[in-house]
């Protein structure tokens, strides 16, 4: 199914659900779920805290909950990879083309750490992004999208006043649109070029045939490239025409505007420490057909802007079109350019050495390549990695930085001490795990801002900080390590508590901290840490107390919620394997009362089974609800999150995917029964995305459930040839392995009832609309109950408040019909008595 362009779309005033309903009366319109169900899907969202990089301020950002449809419908253009809206230029999609870009609703200026609030007043009717802040901490810079331009807008951090940058629009088509220069008094943007005339028109009578040809060459291109593509020469038009951007440099002050450059189709673009020198890609052709402009040819050059009207261009690299890249892999040629942050303009890239194929044997995958100013000399190689550079994280002192590599055949990564500057001194192996095992992640190193706007690793003497998760066999338990990179020894600082989940967010100097603290019962909101004198700890605690000052003091949008329990439950599957669920029971629920309920998960792929039964995720974050959750209100239970781990070689990653698949679901379902929690006659199931494909696996597969909801989902593999999830294969090398996780094809086992939703307009190849219609005609033609919802509009995510509306409404009353009022099934076991369902 293609979607429609923007000049076939509907009015809004015409716009309906395209549902195939439970009557036979067709019913126009979108559809609203209870009034204590609507009453809390429109409270308010809860803020989220803009630290400034000198953390004596921040802003608290409101973000819209669900656009209306009106925005979400908004026309727009498919070039490349990128959805653009024509109208005035805005990005129509997220990274990836999974939903729509938020809008900033409200900006609240907030002192730290006395919690002084002070009102941001936005511009109206338009769409905000996030703040960008100026390392100094004295600015924040903003693009808004209104009606007919992206505009540049700058805040002041003292007084909380806001304003526009008058006669330069913005364009974000290709990312990196509005970015602080190093002296934090300058803002290097992309902007619209001026006097650029109309669009390229569509002829009135055909374009002609599009054409493609391939030369015979064997090269894979994975599923998840043939991403809102080009399709003829009028689409390449259109993606030069808005695409191309006027490098432009801002006077934060006076608004002063000088252009750099000519106009071209920029992409990346990277300030050099020294704030002279900027790394600049840009696009080239031939274009192609099959992939996103990522992997369209690029120019890489290093400009010297130091005298704005007569930039000086050295070429680094010319990189050919790169359309067959292996699944999983990384093209030929230099990639992964950076700036190394401790020296004024030095630059880093990694090459290939295994041709980018994880399947190739190599006794290094890749090098590391650097090319320091004024870039003539040729680069020269600073190390060779045994798998995949996966990038550096530099210090402020020169003679530390931290390389990362990581092997995907194994799941498995390193990171390795080294110092730069004196090749004679040989790597320190600092950590050499699996990348799967939460447990024995030691976290990410915390890092600061330097004057120029460069991001290092913060270090006190010897010591560096790391800030994780902190999964454990409880759920996470956020903390703030210290680590001493001589001894390599490890101090705990900071552990949440067991009562809260409150993660450190920054360090702001001295033995204070910033955190994210929440429970259940308390909304989100930012505390200043102080540490205190060292105590007895036992192991993985906090060596050193600490206390603890409120900085914001945001309020509960949502107190009907409070009254929603849940628990971390612990259990295992048929071989043994660990595994967990959080356990929702609703308003009112009395405990020992058996209640329909709802499973919801999302497969997951791991390499060893140990990291497999891993627990993620806590039990003390402050309830709030989306999509399936609002069920609870209407009296289900919620068997959320449960593990389903698939676990195997990840070059066979799906050999045993429907088998483990059930076990998952026996073990969930026997366990939430158990406990006398849910009904096992009244059990339902959702997922989304690959979480679909599993709740109608397990719908044809198994007699666990009395109904399932699958919303976006892939149900058949083989229209997805070039891998799926981390399955590496092609379905011509593993075609059974395709056949069997392709619900499309045991459709004719499929009885049990299944609501299927679909964005109408979702990017992602391997879940492309037609993937819904096609197997709701495929259960259809079997005999099967089933019903197919298409949501006019919408991407992979659904944003709009109305189709989040009708999205509740439809699982409700497919569920209310199905599983909650559903009559008994008598299930016989070979003892005689009824027993619950087996697969």
């Amino acid at each position: 199914m293609s979607t429609p362009s923007p000049t076939a779309r509907t009015s809004l005033a015409a716009l309906a659900i395209a549902s195939l309903p439970l009557t036979p009366a067709f019913a126009a319109g979108y559809q609203q779920p209870p009034a204590n169900i609507l009453k809390v899907m429109r409270a308010p969202s809860l803020p989220m805290p803009s630290i400034n990089p000198t953390r004596d301020a921040m802003l608290l950002v409101g973000w819209q909950e669900y656009p209306s449809i009106a925005r979400v419908a908004a026309p727009y253009l498919k070039l490349a990879g990128t959805r653009v809206e024509p109208a005035n230029r805005a990005k129509h999609d997220t990274p990836g083309g999974y939903g729509i870009p938020p809008c900033a609703e409200s900006f609240k200026l907030v002192k730290i750490p006395g919690g002084q609030e002070t009102p941001v007043s936005l511009p109206a009717a338009s769409c905000p992004d996030a703040p960008a802040w100026s390392a100094d901490g004295k600015r924040f810079a903003f693009a808004n999208a209104a009606k007919d331009a992206v505009e540049l807008w700058i805040g002041d951090a003292a007084s909380g006043k806001i304003r526009k940058i008058p006669g330069i629009r913005l364009n974000p088509m290709l990312n990196d649109e509005l970015q602080w220069m190093p002296d934090q008094k300058t803002l290097l943007v992309k902007a619209v070029p001026t006097a650029q005339g109309p669009a390229p028109a569509k002829s009135v009578g055909p374009d002609g045939p599009s054409v493609q040809e391939t030369d015979g060459v064997q090269g894979e291109s994975s599923t998840y490239e043939t991403r809102d593509t080009l399709n003829n020469p009028h689409d390449e038009a259109l993606f030069d025409y808005y695409g191309a951007s006027q490098l432009t440099l801002v006077d934060a002050q006076s608004g002063k505007l000088t252009p750099i450059g000519k106009p071209a189709l920029y992409d990346a673009l990277q300030p050099a420490p020294d704030g002279r020198h900027v790394l600049v890609s840009s696009i080239a052709k031939p274009y192609s057909y099959v992939t996103t402009y990522e992997r369209f040819p690029h120019e890489v050059q290093v400009w010297d802007v130091s005298k704005p009207g007569r930039v000086a261009i050295r070429a680094i690299a010319s990189l050919p079109l790169a359309d067959r890249v292996p699944v999983h892999g990384e093209p030929l040629g230099p990639r992964e350019f950076s700036w190394r942050a401790n020296e004024p303009a030095t630059l880093i890239w990694a090459e290939a050495l295994d041709g980018g194929d994880w399947k190739t044997a190599a006794p290094a995958r890749d090098k590391v390549m650097m090319l320091k100013a004024p870039f003539t000399a040729q680069p020269t190689e600073l190390l060779r990695t045994a798998q995949r550079f996966g990038g550096i994280d530099w210090s402020e002192r020169r003679d530390v930085a931290l390389v990362s590599e990581y092997d995907q055949n194994r799941h498995w990564r390193q990171t390795r001490i080294v110092n730069f500057d004196n090749p004679a001194q040989a790597p320190r192996l600092l950590w050499d795990l699996s990348y799967d095992d939460k447990y024995a992640n030691p976290g990410a190193p915390a890092q600061r801002t330097l004057a120029n706007g460069a991001r290092v690793l913060r270090q006190d003497g010897d010591s560096i900080y790391l800030t994780g998760a902190g999964a454990s066999p409880d759920g996470n338990r956020p903390f703030l390590d210290r680590l001493n990179l001589k001894t390599l020894q490890t101090e705990r600082l900071f552990r949440s508590g067991k009562d809260a989940l409150e993660r450190p967010v920054a360090l702001t100097g001295g033995d204070s901290f910033l955190t994210w603290r929440q429970s259940p019962v308390a909304a989100p909101n930012v505390y200043l840490r102080a540490l205190r004198q060292p105590i007895a700890a036992a192991k993985g605690e906090a060596a050193f107390a600490s206390t603890e000052t409120a900085v914001t003091h945001i309020v509960d949008p949502t107190p009907e919620l409070r009254q929603i329990k849940k628990r971390l439950v612990k259990y295992k599957r048929a071989d043994g394997m660990e595994l967990s669920f959080t356990l929702y029971t609703p308003p009112g629920y009395q405990e020992g009362a058996r209640v329909p309920a709802i499973l919801n998960a999302y497969p997951l792929d791991y390499a060893d089974a140990a990291s497999a039964g891993q627990i993620s995720g806590s039990q003390q974050t402050f309830t709030r609800l989306y999509q399936y959750k609002y069920l609870l209100l209407a009296g289900y239970a919620i068997i959320d999150q449960a593990s389903f781990p698939i676990v195997g070689d990840p070059k066979a990653a799906y050999d045993s995917y429907l088998d483990q698949l059930k076990m998952n679901a026996q073990a969930a379902v026997d366990e939430a029964v158990r406990l006398g929690v849910a009904d096992p006659e009244r059990i339902g199931v959702t997922g989304h995305s690959h979480g679909a494909l599993m709740t109608a696996n397990l719908l044809a597969h198994t007699n666990l459930f009395r109904a399932g909801a699958a919303t976006s989902g892939s149900y058949n593999k083989t229209l997805t040839p070039f891998g799926f999830q981390n399955e590496r294969r092609s379905v011509w090398e593993a075609p059974n392995v395709y056949r069997k996780a392709s619900t499309f094809f045991y459709a004719d086992r499929l009885k049990t009832p299944i609501l299927i939703m679909h964005g109408a307009d979702d990017a992602n190849p391997g879940t492309t609309p037609l993937q819904a219609t096609k197997f709701y005609e495929a259960v259809r033609g079997n005999g099967g109950t089933a019903r197919l919802v298409m949501l006019p509009h919408e991407p992979h995510w659904y944003a709009a408040r109305e189709s989040n509306e009708q999205l509740v409404y439809e699982m409700l009353n497919w569920f209310d019909k199905y599983v909650k009022n559903a009559p008994p099934r008598v299930l016989k076991s070979a003892q005689g008595p009824a027993a619950p369902a087996q697969p």
